[in-house]
């Protein structure tokens, strides 16, 4: 039990069979590397030390899971993102929520304790690429820490939640940086990262000691402008040549750590996964090529230190997107007949990696979707065998697979030991992506996006087509992946992987459509749990994939299950709630759009009751009719409307039904009078709609609101010829992290 030593967050894990020769733990940990999967305690958002998501609690099983019903419940008190898996220590349950809040509950009961809501600063929404998601907590030495939105380290008492300590973890609160990650106990200190790489940010990862909140060591995941003086390290200085010199370091470069960072006691290291560069196309980006480390990489640190030890890049140069951020699992196999101790990681690229951990070199690589960057992996050069042909963006359009949201995203896998079997939902879909020649030299954008490329996703690419210029369009349909696209333009799966050979043991098929993502549980009863978009909580026989129970729930669910016992009783717990990066809308096959997205903790047992499923959501009201167009608006006008709108608005403002951001088709009347207050002034800011006059000035929020005015009056008239009022955006871009 790790209830006053060290905690982590993430991920899954590996080999409970091969595990007993585990070195010792470091001074100041009390983690039993010996021991594989969480018990009755559930230690960090990853259940144990290794991070496995697997629990070796077996009182619910295949038998009697029929049995399953809710023990209680918890209202959230949101209608936003939950991708946070609850940890539980001595019978009492933590948690967070959007924004940074935290719950501590009695875990039999459901009472609650304490709450915590951090003061966040609103003008920080305009900063998160995917909604205001926070994604765990991590308690040790007393205290539950958890990252606020806008940057702050927060320091709980345990028993109480009052504030022992808060630190800024920002360097430059003049940048676009959020936190949305959780944090991670490692010893005596504590690590957080942070997102924003979309933005204008320089990635990074800072420890502070646990008791007093003092900064321990930071650790910078891309070089600084040489310009600025000499790195801070010697593996920036390293970095550093694999950037072009005319590289654009003002907009600072990206490698965000916005999840996925790891302790790992055997070696005394934290294992930290680094995002995608920024802006995306390194074109602009780094203009001539190189790998830009430590983009899209895994990199092990001291722990004392923060001084890096090896890395291992599984995307280099990356143009897509292709973060390393998602959850790793620490374990020890057998490779090649050699016992091993090893890191596993899915990333976003489409690759399933075995790592030495002491090393970081490649023991396995397996292809688990459709890549048409790389056509496999190179374990002599440890470097990926990469088709440009099919994937260099700056020379037209290309259909690059996997898209952004990856074959694997933040929600976590699961390994199974006593199986051997790695469990998690995988996503074979691609996206047109290209970077237009105006934007190779674009400005910097401030506290904005940066990304530099444009983009559509396959399953909306059919229907897209058409409205994309003539060339665009004659360059796609030419190419060989338009074939995948008319053939499969996406597929998902939770999917049981043999991590040794990568072969499928078992698939079960997710149909509703792409963004029906989640994370899993699996547990030595063998079972493998997780929860739908739809509804549902889906139990699985972890031999063979097959059904053994779905229970209706009537709410969305994206984030993984967990299991713990109190006092004898086994229970499982999902937090439930849409959200993340499709924030801008809500998928039509959802529960929340159903049903609404006021969000509870569901905490079942054996032979508990129902869940009360929530009623059906009233048709929406007709949208309001439009007020008289803006005086002197013409075609040109409403064309930088349309541009700026696309590039500022658009990534939260979907203007479809039932989304969690204000439809701007059902302005008010009083919305449209106060639009320009609302936009430069910030009047709203307290509700969560952040001020633009830094980047725009009257003129642009004049011709904005003019193009929404026009695209009112074009959905007022379908909604009175009996059409639907809202139509699809399939061109909107979307970062899906």
């Amino acid at each position: 039990m790790r209830g006053s030593g060290l905690f982590g967050l993430v991920g899954a894990v590996l080999g409970l069979a091969l595990l007993g020769a585990c070195a010792a733990a470091p001074a100041g940990d009390t983690a039993d590397t010996a021991l594989f999967g969480a018990g009755d305690d559930w230690d960090n958002p990853g259940g144990d030390w290794a991070e496995s998501r697997y629990s070796r609690l077996t009182d619910i099983d295949k038998s009697n899971v029929g049995r399953l019903g809710l023990a209680w419940d918890y209202d959230l008190g949101t209608t936003r993102v939950q991708e946070a898996t609850p940890v539980v220590i001595d019978g009492v349950m933590y948690t967070s929520g959007n924004l940074g809040r935290v719950y501590a509950l009695d875990a039999a009961t459901g009472r609650e304790l304490w709450t915590f809501a951090p003061e966040v600063d609103m003008q920080f929404n305009r900063y998160a690429c995917c909604d205001q998601a926070n994604r765990g907590v991590a308690v040790a030495d007393g205290k539950v820490f958890v990252g606020a939105l806008d940057g702050w380290l927060y320091a709980l008492d345990q028993k109480t939640g009052a504030v022992v300590w808060k630190a800024d973890s920002l360097p430059d609160r003049g940048r676009a940086y959020t936190i949305t990650g959780a944090p991670e106990v490692a010893g005596d200190i504590v690590i957080i990262g942070n997102a924003g790489a979309e933005y204008d940010t320089r990635g990074y990862v800072i420890a502070f000691d646990t008791r007093t909140g003092k900064e321990a060591w930071r650790f910078y995941t891309v070089p600084r402008d040489p310009k600025l003086g000499p790195q801070e390290n010697k593996a920036l200085d390293a970095a550093l040549k694999t950037w072009s010199p005319q590289s654009r370091w003002d907009i600072g470069g990206g490698g965000t750590v916005w999840d996925a960072i790891t302790y790992d006691p055997e070696f005394d290291q934290v294992i930290i996964g680094v995002g995608n560069g920024g802006p995306y196309a390194q074109a602009i980006r780094s203009p001539g090529g190189g790998d830009n480390l430590y983009i899209s990489s895994l990199v092990a640190l001291d722990r004392k230190t923060g001084e890096m030890k090896w890395h291992f890049q599984e995307t280099p140069g990356d143009n897509w997107d292709f973060t390393s951020v998602q959850p790793m699992i620490l374990a020890r196999m057998a490779v090649e007949g050699k016992e091993r101790p090893v890191l596993l990681h899915t990333p976003k690229n489409g690759f399933f990696f075995i790592l030495d951990r002491e090393t970081g070199k490649p023991l396995a690589v397996h292809r688990m979707v459709r890549t048409s960057w790389a056509s496999g992996w190179d374990l002599k050069t440890g470097k990926p065998i990469t088709t440009p042909e099919y994937a260099d963006i700056t020379t037209g359009p290309k259909l690059v697979f996997p898209a952004p949201p990856g074959a694997r995203n933040w929600y976590g896998a699961a390994y199974d030991p006593q199986r051997k079997i790695y469990v998690a939902h995988f996503l074979d879909m691609g996206n047109m992506i290209m970077v237009p020649p105006a934007n190779l030299n674009m400005p910097h954008r401030k506290l904005a996006t940066n990304t530099g490329t444009e983009s559509v996703f396959t399953p909306y690419l059919e229907a897209a087509l058409p409205g994309l210029p003539q060339a665009v369009q004659d360059t796609i349909t030419k190419l060989p992946q338009w074939q995948w696209v008319k053939d499969k333009p996406w597929s998902a799966d939770v999917r049981a992987v043999d991590p040794v050979t990568g072969k499928t043991v078992w698939s079960y098929p997710r149909e509703d459509g792409w963004q029906d993502r989640s994370g899993v549980l699996a547990t030595q009863s063998g079972l493998t749990i997780f929860g739908t978009l739809s509804g549902k909580i889906v139990i699985l026989d972890s031999d063979n994939g097959k059904v053994l129970r779905t229970i209706e729930t009537g709410r969305s669910i994206l984030a993984a299950p967990m299991t713990y016992r109190v006092k004898g009783v086994q229970y499982i717990a999902v937090q439930t709630g849409w959200g993340g990066g499709g924030l801008g809308l809500v998928p039509t096959y959802s529960a929340a759009y159903a049903k609404g997205n006021a969000n509870r903790l569901l905490v079942f047992r054996l032979d508990g009751g129902p869940v009360p499923i929530p009623p059906d959501l009233p048709p929406e009201e007709p949208l309001p009719a439009p007020p008289p167009q803006l005086s002197g608006v013409d075609a040109q006008t409403l064309a930088k409307g349309r541009v700026l709108f696309g590039k500022n608005c658009g990534i939260c403002h979907s203007n479809l039904p039932r989304a969690p951001i204000p439809n701007l088709l059902r302005m008010s009347e009083g919305v449209h009078d106060a639009f320009e207050q609302i936009v430069l002034e910030g009047l709203l800011v307290p509700n969560g709609m952040p001020r633009w006059d830094d980047l725009l000035n009257a003129q642009d929020v004049r011709a904005i609101h003019a193009h929404l005015i026009d695209l009112q009056t074009k959905a007022y008239a379908r909604q009175q010829s009996g059409a639907p009022a809202e139509v699809p955006v399939y061109s909107r871009v979307t970062t899906a992290n």
